[in-house]
């Protein structure tokens, strides 16, 4: 065992094994100046909402100009615009078709609601066929269209601040945002954050980004209505992800996405939140780059899936030799050599003790953009319990990062050998990129959906205190208050 921790740690620091090392520092010094950047970008938005309070405008978390919310219409809803929810579902033998219909009935005379049976799906994903179900059931005056996955917990002002923007560059294509995953304290609930964090870069820019993230997107109506770029199209015709379709589809018009800085979302996760059901949540993830639309974006996807998978295993590389190092120098310890006998041992512990400092500037740079964003949440939504970071096991997020980082390589190389998915009890095949082949188990699908923890199947009628409709409910009740600036 001597004999083999010795040769390892003299192997790694050979020249190849100091390059793979070396690129580990880089990786990690890189995730924490993209953190950083990210921080820069929402402490700017706390500012303004700060000095927007301060100059007397109690209403800053809904619009930085009080003069903006004084107009002749009576406002009874933070959005002061007319206002339709659509909730889309399968079928009438769906979970949330009972609870839905009963939280529509009990505010039916405070706003402008009705759930909609979309039916079973043939040409592309349940939840895209669901979206352009909803799409055609719209009303004929809708100018914006806002798709929000069940598990999205808006603030007040989010609608306001998107449509805003929308009506302020008419160039806008799709608006999106992202979620500030809230570990539940399992490690697969700290895979998903983990996981999530380095995505975050790409939507903490304060204006336009290449990214889309399918749980918030707002676009212009008469985009689904001409069918414009082939976005319906795309979509129904073999479309497995709506947001990389459509990511896709922008890109190839050179369209604008953008995200505005306060579009960040809290999302609980499970507090039963299990490994398998982490595996199965990033298998999905791995498995839409085998979903394209056109050559480019099928390079595209090959481009990122090898570019991630070869960054996730450089990221981990360094910690085993790390290990290594740490391992045999000990070994020497306890036998009674002298480090200075040995100069290998200690350009081992040079080098770990390297990739330590670069991980403590790593975790911290994610801790503070992490603490920015709780407290840009708790800003947007002053009437929500406040957010705490007082929960986070950063030791469980250190853990995360290996074994996510680990783990994609794999969960990629099986998605891309098996051209396959199971998605909430159905089979999706794809075929040039596009599903060509859809399987429905008989039996009912999964007991949970992937993060949220909502039971899906449970005695009817009877009240869950983890749905998803105790945020909506509380949504309702303050869009159907009238505020204190109503006239």
């Amino acid at each position: 065992m001597d004999g083999f921790l010795f040769a390892a740690s003299r192997a790694f620091c050979s020249p190849l094994g100091l390059f793979i090392q070396i690129q580990g520092f880089c990786i990690c010094l890189l995730l924490a100046l993209g953190w950083a950047l990210a921080s820069f970008v929402r402490s700017k938005e706390i500012r303004r909402l700060k000095e927007s309070t301060k100059s007397g405008n109690e209403f800053a978390f809904l619009c930085y100009d009080i003069n903006d919310l004084e107009h002749s219409n009576q406002i009874t809803s933070l959005y002061g615009g007319p206002l339709e929810f659509l909730f889309v579902v399968e079928s009438t033998e769906d979970p949330a078709y009972h609870a839905v219909s009963r939280l529509l009935k009990e505010f039916e005379d405070d706003v402008e609601s009705k759930i909609v049976v979309a039916g079973l799906s043939t040409t592309c994903s349940q939840k895209i066929h669901n979206q352009l179900v909803g799409v055609e059931k719209m009303h004929k005056d809708t100018k914006y269209v806002l798709f929000l996955d069940d598990d999205v917990r808006l603030h007040p002002g989010s609608i306001g601040a998107l449509a805003a923007e929308m009506e302020k560059n008419p160039d806008i294509f799709i608006q999106t945002g992202y979620p500030l995953d809230l570990p539940s304290g399992s490690l697969g609930s700290y895979c998903i954050y983990e996981y999530h964090m380095p995505c975050s870069m790409g939507f903490a820019t304060g204006g336009k980004t290449f990214f889309l993230w399918g749980g918030c997107m707002m676009m212009h109506a008469d985009d689904f209505r001409t069918d414009r770029h082939g976005v319906v199209s795309g979509l129904r015709n073999g479309g497995y992800s709506d947001d990389m379709t459509l990511a896709a589809i922008a890109g190839a018009h050179k369209r604008l996405i953008t995200s505005p800085p306060v579009a960040v979302f809290p999302h609980p996760l499970a507090s039963d939140l299990s490994f398998g059901r982490y595996w199965n949540y990033l298998r999905k993830q791995t498995f839409v780059l085998e979903s394209y639309t056109t050559r480019v974006n099928w390079i595209m996807n090959r481009a990122l899936f090898s570019t991630h998978c070869y960054l996730s295993w450089g990221f981990v590389a360094p910690y085993l030799m790390s290990g290594i190092h740490v391992a045999a120098a000990l070994r020497l310890y306890f036998k009674g050599y002298s480090f200075g006998a040995a100069a290998l041992p200690c350009t081992g512990l040079l080098l770990a003790g390297s990739l330590a400092i670069c991980t403590v500037i790593e975790l911290l740079s994610m801790w503070n953009l992490t603490r920015i964003e709780v407290q840009l949440c708790n800003l947007l939504s002053p009437e929500a319990p406040p957010l705490s970071l007082a929960s986070y096991n950063w030791c469980l997020v250190f853990i995360a990062m290996l074994v996510d980082n680990f783990l994609y390589p794999i969960s990629a190389m099986r998605s891309h050998f098996s051209q396959s998915i199971n998605w909430s009890g159905i089979r999706y095949h794809l075929k040039d990129g596009k599903i060509n082949k859809i399987e429905r188990s008989k039996e009912k699908g999964p007991k949970f959906t992937d993060l949220g923890g909502k039971h899906l199947y449970g005695k009817k009628g009877a009240p869950n205190n983890g749905s998803f409709l105790r945020s909506l409910s509380r949504s309702f009740v303050h869009w159907r208050q009238p505020k204190k600036y109503d006239v």
